[in-house]
């Protein structure tokens, strides 16, 4: 097997790091999507032994040295000009052009910019293996001071906004992409097909726009080939370059959004009886909604409801007719989602009626479920990435909070998605700025071992290179 080196002349981001944003400033960064892991417990070593590596292993890691400094640079030129979702049309472009050089069969605009493309293996029958990478940035303004920063502008939800990628898509795309030109060199010996899935808009989209990889699904992206499995990457701020993480089961909770609006009779701020104060009434919804959590449910299994605006009125002395409230919640399980929407307009509602005013409760319809790895295809394929990382960077990493909307690929054949360290030598992972900030930073070294990651496992599942 071929020894990468952990340090090489080709560096990643040479900033020094600054001080982490407040835990209130990260909240309001936190989007659909990223694993925000200083918002977690430390990932544990994952006591997993490496799987035993064949001269086909070594020949990937051959192909993966040789293209880093290709890859990397499709990094920082899609860094440079990031694009938001169902907005990708250069990053798609690029894609699409690339694997159409390299021979794949390619299906381009499913759901809106996203890729579909498809090669077919020389070494005989085998399964089906997708592979997965999000394009989409953020409505971030770049705070990190790189030769390839992000000056970007683009319109979002009918407003002017600065674009970066302050979550690592820029990384996963780059990473697919190399990975994609080295199964096609060892066409020969890979067995079954390879379905390559470049998605937008995985941060979500305004106004309950459905996207990304539900729409995807919904355009056919399975349904002349059905995969056997799915495999996906999230570059992480969480774990140092040289690690890999994973776990069985939930890996990120579902994601929903919801508004509530509270109506009731305007008047004059000197004469609150004369009317209904629908921000009085909207304060104790916001007080009830935590008891939703806190008493409601097994605190043994995780959720959280989080209202994060509240509007109402434009004068100090006159009481609306209206407020709004706008939140999040996640959950980890399709029952406790269930229960918690169902139980927010109950007691949305009831806490209006009785103080004499109404209550409307509408959920988004593009909320995202729970992503969850296969537990047999995760520990089946666990040792793959030990054999790229070692056992003793193989971490078992804590669920999170934020979504991911592989989910609906991993709901629909067999998912197993893993993450990759990018935080450098002398960072604390705990206090580096985490993904969706704007100081957000990728230490390049990580991505060699994100490649190669998906390649040992791509390699395995489909038992290419190994005799006959």
């Amino acid at each position: 097997m071929v020894r990468i080196p952990q340090r090489r002349a080709l560096k990643a981001e040479t900033v020094l790091p600054e001080a982490a944003p407040s835990r209130r400033g990260l909240l309001a960064l936190a989007c659909a999507c990223g694993v925000l892991p200083s918002l977690l417990p430390l990932s544990a070593r994952a006591a997993v032994a490496a799987a035993p590596a064949r001269p086909f292993h070594a020949a990937l890691d051959q192909a993966a040295a040789a293209i880093e400094p290709r890859m990397i640079a499709w990094r920082r030129d899609i860094h440079q000009n990031p694009e938001l979702g169902n907005q990708e049309v250069r990053t798609s472009g690029l894609v699409a052009a690339h694997l159409r050089r390299l021979g794949y069969e390619v299906r381009e605009k499913v759901a809106v910019t996203g890729i579909v493309a498809t090669l077919r293996g020389g070494a005989g029958p085998g399964p089906v293996l997708a592979l997965r990478a999000d394009m989409d940035a953020l409505p971030v303004a770049e705070e990190v001071d790189l030769p390839f920063a992000s000056r970007a502008k683009a319109q979002w939800d009918g407003q002017e906004v600065s674009v970066m990628h302050a979550c690592g898509h820029d990384g996963h795309v780059a990473i697919l992409m190399a990975a994609a030109e080295i199964l096609a060199q060892h066409r020969d010996q890979l067995r079954g097909t390879i379905r390559l899935l470049f998605q937008p808009a995985e941060e979500n989209l305004p106004r309950g726009e459905i996207g990304g990889a539900r729409r995807m699904l919904e355009e056919g992206a399975f349904a002349d080939l059905k995969p056997d499995a799915v495999f996906g990457l999230h570059l992480s701020s969480g774990l140092p370059v040289g690690a890999l993480g994973w776990r069985p089961g939930a890996t990120a909770a579902s994601a929903d959004e919801f508004r509530i609006t509270v109506h009731g009779r305007q008047t004059h701020g000197a004469r609150p009886w004369a009317g209904v104060d629908p921000i009085v009434v909207g304060a104790q919804i916001v007080s009830a909604l935590q008891t939703l959590q806190s008493r409601q449910v097994d605190v043994g299994e995780p959720s959280v409801l989080t209202v994060g605006q509240f509007h109402a009125g434009n004068r100090s002395n006159i009481i609306p007719d209206r407020a709004e409230m706008n939140g999040t919640l996640r959950t980890y399980s399709d029952e406790r989602r269930s229960y918690m929407m169902r139980r927010v307009k109950e007691m949305a509602e009831g806490v209006a009626a009785g103080m004499d005013a109404r209550a409307d409760v509408h959920w988004e319809p593009n909320g995202y479920p729970s992503n969850r790895n296969d537990p047999t295809l995760s520990e089946r394929m666990a040792p793959s990435l030990a054999r790229v990382c070692g056992p003793d960077q193989l971490r078992l990493t804590a669920p999170g909070l934020a979504a991911e909307d592989f989910a609906y690929f991993a709901q629909a054949v067999p998912g197993f998605f893993f993450t990759v360290g990018i935080i450098g030598p002398g960072i604390d992972p705990r206090t580096a700025p985490p993904n969706h900030s704007p100081r957000f930073r990728v230490d390049e070294a990580g991505l060699l071992y994100g490649l190669r990651g998906l390649l040992h496992a791509a390699a395995d599942f489909t038992g290419s290179g190994a005799p006959a």
